[in-house]
């Protein structure tokens, strides 16, 4: 798994590095870490893929809360810790669903704890993580936090919990990538995760906070589906 230090202070990121170490070594774990002196130079390595990244709250230039909110507009599955000395951050962190904050002077007890959170949620996930293409380069969501997939006027747009993402492209091509993952046409406009559907009232289908409509000619199939994932089924 790799890992990220974003730490602007040396001996901070050192201390955090060796409890890395320590963590791999107690547990085993194959731990692959790259340290960032700042934010920006961490989102400007856009094309690696982390299982952690642990920030520094306070730094020159974008601060770490910042750039986790950067960084979740690419990947919505790594999971974040972060480092400050202000606990009261913590009601913004759930915002970018941070696994905890390691407070300083940090301690290894406090980080083997939350470290072995982030990478229990990361690996809980990393079965169910997609990644999609998106205007400037990709993005890595979990199919956990995907509602539905919409088209309107060629342009497809993911409906995550906490997001959407837009793009360019065919809802047939992204039904073919995602065939494995139990995905339900309702209608030729939508693709819908039925772990999120709460009802289905005559031809309005509740999924979230949304209502979708089901079409006539995809009705009955659509149903048949719906049907079996809940007598057992899953996405």
């Amino acid at each position: 798994m790799n890992i990220a230090i974003v730490e602007d202070d040396n001996a901070a990121a050192a201390v955090i590095s060796g409890f890395i170490d320590r963590y791999a070594k107690e547990n085993g774990a194959d731990l692959v870490k790259t340290r960032y002196p700042n934010a920006d130079s961490f989102l400007a390595d856009s094309d690696k893929l982390y299982a952690v990244v642990l920030f520094d709250v306070k730094m020159p230039g974008t601060s770490g809360m910042d750039a986790a909110f950067e960084l979740r507009k690419r990947d919505k599955s790594a999971s974040v810790l972060f480092i400050t000395s202000m606990t009261q951050l913590a009601q913004k962190g759930y915002e970018v669903d941070a696994v905890g904050y390691l407070v300083k002077p940090v301690k290894y007890y406090d980080f083997a704890l939350k470290f072995k959170k982030a990478i229990s949620v990361y690996t809980l996930n990393e079965r169910r993580n997609v990644t999609i293409t998106v205007p400037g380069g990709m993005c890595r969501v979990s199919m956990d936090k995907l509602m539905y997939v919409e088209i309107v006027n060629h342009r497809l747009r993911y409906h995550l919990v906490d997001d959407v993402i837009e793009m360019s492209g065919s809802l047939s091509k992204v039904e073919e990538e995602l065939a494995g993952y139990g995905l339900l046409r309702c209608n030729s406009c939508y693709l819908v995760n039925p772990a999120f559907i709460r009802s289905v009232r005559g031809a309005d289908l509740h999924i979230g906070d949304e209502v979708l409509r089901i079409s006539r000619p995809k009705r009955q199939k659509f149903m048949e589906q719906l049907t079996d994932w809940f007598g057992g089924g899953s996405v």
